[in-house]
């Protein structure tokens, strides 16, 4: 749910979450009273919440909710920074917000679900850079009408088609309208490898490689020269 009194900036949220195929804009709101009543109405799990409203502060807001969502703070002041981290926001971003950095806090977001999804159920295995079991990690993509279950583990390459990405799994293909850079960051970074500008693969599922290509699922997948290096390190 986005929260603030300023219509254009309201746009701008709205515009940036419609760019991320996992997040769901249930809901926004022009000041703290409207969105009280929201938060009753709707499962919130993150809120974008303007801080210098009238009637009351987003900070205070925050402190009447004896349950509050995940917190990403908007503002146009910086000296209220302090302050939002002082209430376990996740982050906090001053106007204008530009989609990078915007996606950078989503990211955030996404890797402490991945954390819970991890270790929901106190299991081991191989651990990843987020922390929690690789193998109960998941994310939500939004496909055919509906909001599809992938399992990361399963995940064998993801393939960019413009506005597009196709995730190919072991068991079936999801294809959702995200940038492909966007979905790079929700993975943890030492479970995937950008090995193209249109390719992500999973490097427990690589069968062989050379400076060239990369075989996934007898399946050869080009490595740009740009991310070469990466690919060497990781390898």
């Amino acid at each position: 749910m986005a929260v603030d009194d300023e219509p254009p900036a309201l746009n701008v949220l709205q515009n940036h979450v419609a760019a991320v195929s996992t997040l769901e804009l249930v809901a926004t709101c022009n000041n703290a009273v409207e969105a009280l009543d929201k938060l009753r109405q709707y499962p919130v799990d993150l809120l974008f919440l303007d801080i210098q409203m009238p009637q009351i502060l987003g900070t205070e807001f925050i402190r009447t909710l004896k349950n509050p969502p995940k917190v990403i703070f908007t503002t146009a002041y910086r000296k209220f920074a302090v302050e939002g981290f002082e209430l376990n926001a996740v982050d906090y971003l001053l106007k204008p917000i530009s989609f990078e950095r915007f996606l950078k806090a989503v990211s955030k977001v996404m890797d402490t679900t991945l954390q819970v999804a991890g270790s929901s159920n106190g299991t081991e295995g191989n651990q990843t850079e987020n922390g929690g079991n690789n193998s109960e990690k998941h994310l939500y993509f939004r496909a055919d009408r509906k909001m599809v279950k992938v399992m990361l583990d399963e995940i064998l390459y993801i393939e960019s088609l413009k506005d597009y990405v196709k995730i190919v799994t072991q068991s079936n293909t999801v294809i959702t309208k995200q940038p492909i850079s966007s979905l790079e960051e929700m993975l943890p970074r030492d479970s995937f490898v950008r090995i193209h500008r249109s390719f992500i693969v999973a490097l427990s599922k690589i069968e062989s490689y050379n400076h060239e290509v990369i075989v996934v699922n007898k399946k050869e997948l080009p490595i740009s020269r740009m991310y070469k290096h990466e690919v060497s390190r990781k390898l």
